[in-house]
């Protein structure tokens, strides 16, 4: 996990997009919007690349190795919630939460 600052700037320099395949082996482009540590974990948050997208998803990052990670579905709502509330925290005043 020490190689995700490396990740991260990456990401941004490359117009912070990942592409990601969900279930169904359909690739779908998201938006980095961050990473958020939580009980020694850490959870990229992202958003569908499309205007109309109006939630985030977040995903724990499972480190593979020094330089490959894996992104991997919540099922504790309790969790997902408290990332997320940290998330709406972090930026309370530069993005809008309905």
């Amino acid at each position: 996990m020490a190689d995700n600052e490396n990740i991260l700037e990456e990401m941004e320099n490359e117009g912070a997009l990942i592409t990601l395949t969900d279930d169904e082996g359909n690739e779908v482009e998201f938006e980095f919007l961050d990473v958020i540590e939580y009980d020694n974990d850490e959870y990229i948050v992202l958003i569908e690349n499309d205007e109309d997208a109006d939630e985030v998803v977040i995903l724990k990052i499972n480190a593979l190795d020094e330089e490959t990670e894996e992104y991997v579905s919540i099922d504790d709502e309790e969790i997902l919630q408290t990332v997320f509330d940290m998330f709406k925290k972090k930026y309370e005043g530069d993005i809008n939460f309905e």
